[in-house]
């Protein structure tokens, strides 16, 4: 019952839903994520994106980390070699094809994200798609965003955590021949020094680990690049003519590589699933649309480079033949592959990425279970408490228990989560773009650094106090209300 379940939600719906409002966003914002593509690098270099200021916040670049951390996991390893073995070369054009739509889609939902977040006491804010739910579409759909929170802590806090910890200790297993029993103590002992710290040790963390961990792995797929120079027009050349099924006996022929590439495009970015938005909502910005730019870079480098990185790593070799049955795949064909390019050494540094890539997920995961309990208890203390003892406990045991099952169950309710968020962003379309357009009237206006004016937007529901921008930032508020009110 599971498996038809995941099928129709993975292979049918949730495919053509994601797409067709990736589509719609990207052509009713007039291509955003490439009218602002070169702000996204202007906007992380400004000084608030990397400032630990005396307020509490988080920065914007810390926001962007802790999106990354999440979105960057086994499928940039793993699941993209799944894709390459099943659906050939061509699934990776199409993959490609799936980050571009999808970040509008992640434009959207981040900045709704941040438009509807709420103050905390100390400085930090909430939000994400429980919040735009209840104040964007108003009381009757409150039911809806607590349906909403329920999944997203099913499926995040609980399933993925344990299923990360299982990854990470099985991959060191394989690697190291470290016991699982070990991995998994010395997983739930760190996780819990972390997240017992609240979302400011949990970003200070990301920021540190995630550029690490994803510049490291840029580097070794920039060595390959190298090393291959002169096959890389072949192999691209070979990308594009699989994609539309001119290449013989690749993969399952032009179908599977669609469905392989939109897969893993969507599996891997998360956009429009939901998630990103509650890690969006937590950063300190001038303006909503500032973070949806950021967060659409996120799934640019999730999609557009790292999955990239392990599709050349692949594709350069010789381990995978492209209409040759391959008795490998997944992150045994990366591992093998990588090998055959810098040495022996190599399957040991996919084994580290892989955990990296997992302990940084975990970490991930655990905040938005926490975001989605904040949503009934409003930071309850006994009862955050009582989740993160939880979750270092599954960080333990589920590093040593395959649940199969359990994770079949989780896939389940991250498609009905998906359907949630994807309905509630067709609700909330015209709001979000009531957002872009005041961004894009002080862009156009000459403001360098456009700032949000919560009492141009009074009819929804957002709170003001999240919206305060502080004296040090606040030199370009005068020149955005000095703007023609926005209708």
């Amino acid at each position: 019952m599971l498996e038809l379940l995941n099928d129709l939600l993975w292979s049918k719906v949730l495919i053509v839903v994601l797409i067709g409002l990736g589509l719609w966003f990207t052509i009713g914002s007039r291509f955003v994520q490439f009218r602002y593509f070169g702000r996204m690098f202007r906007i992380l270099g400004a000084k608030q994106a990397f400032a630990h200021d005396k307020h509490g916040h988080l920065s914007s670049f810390q926001a962007l980390m802790l999106s990354v951390a999440g979105r960057v996991g086994g499928g940039n390893i793993a699941g993209v070699a799944v894709a390459i073995t099943l659906g050939g070369p061509g699934a990776i054009f199409w993959m490609w094809m799936v980050g571009l739509i999808g970040m509008a889609t992640s434009f959207f939902e981040c900045t709704l994200a941040q438009a509807y977040k709420k103050a905390e006491p100390d400085g930090t804010y909430r939000g994400g798609p429980a919040h735009y739910i209840a104040r964007g579409m108003g009381a009757k759909w409150k039911w809806l965003a607590a349906v909403y929170s329920v999944l997203l802590l099913l499926t995040f806090g609980f399933g993925f955590s344990a299923l990360q910890s299982y990854s990470v200790a099985t991959s060191f297993n394989d690697a190291f021949g470290i016991p699982v029993v070990a991995t998994g103590l010395g997983l739930a002992l760190i996780v819990g020094a972390i997240i017992f710290g609240g979302v400011k040790r949990i970003a200070q963390v990301a920021e540190v680990l995630v550029p690490v961990m994803a510049l490291g792995y840029l580097a070794i797929a920039l060595v390959v690049l190298a090393l291959n120079i002169t096959e890389l027009p072949a192999v691209l050349a070979l990308i594009v003519k699989s994609a539309f099924g001119l290449e013989p006996a690749i993969g399952g022929g032009i179908g599977a590589a669609i469905l392989m590439g939109v897969k893993r495009g969507l599996f891997s970015n998360e956009a429009g699933l939901g998630s990103a938005p509650n890690v969006a909502a937590v950063a300190y910005v001038p303006h909503p649309a500032s973070q949806g730019v950021v967060q659409a870079f996120s799934v640019f480098i999730d999609t557009l480079i790292l999955c990239t990185c392990t599709a050349f790593i692949v594709l350069l070799g010789e381990v995978y033949q492209p209409g040759v049955a391959s008795e490998i795949g997944g992150v045994a064909l990366t591992q093998a592959s990588l090998a055959g390019h810098v040495g022996e050494w190599g399957r040991v540094f996919v084994s580290i990425a892989l955990m990296l890539f997992g302990f940084t997920t975990i970490i991930y995961n655990y905040y938005l279970g926490e975001n989605s309990l904040s949503f009934f208890s409003d930071n309850n203390p006994l009862l955050v408490g009582l989740y993160r003892v939880l979750v270092i406990a599954l960080c333990g045991w589920g590093a040593t228990t395959d649940l199969g099952t359990a994770f079949a169950f989780a896939d389940v309710t991250m498609g009905l989560l998906a359907l949630a968020n994807l309905f509630a962003l067709a609700m909330l379309f015209k709001p979000g773009l009531r957002l872009m357009h005041d961004y894009d009237r002080q862009i156009a206006a000459g403001v360098d650094e456009p700032v949000f004016d919560a009492t141009r937007f009074a009819d929804l529901d957002i709170d003001r106090a999240a919206w305060v921008i502080e004296p040090e930032d606040g030199g370009t508020r005068a020149a955005a209300a000095a703007q023609p009110r926005t209708t």
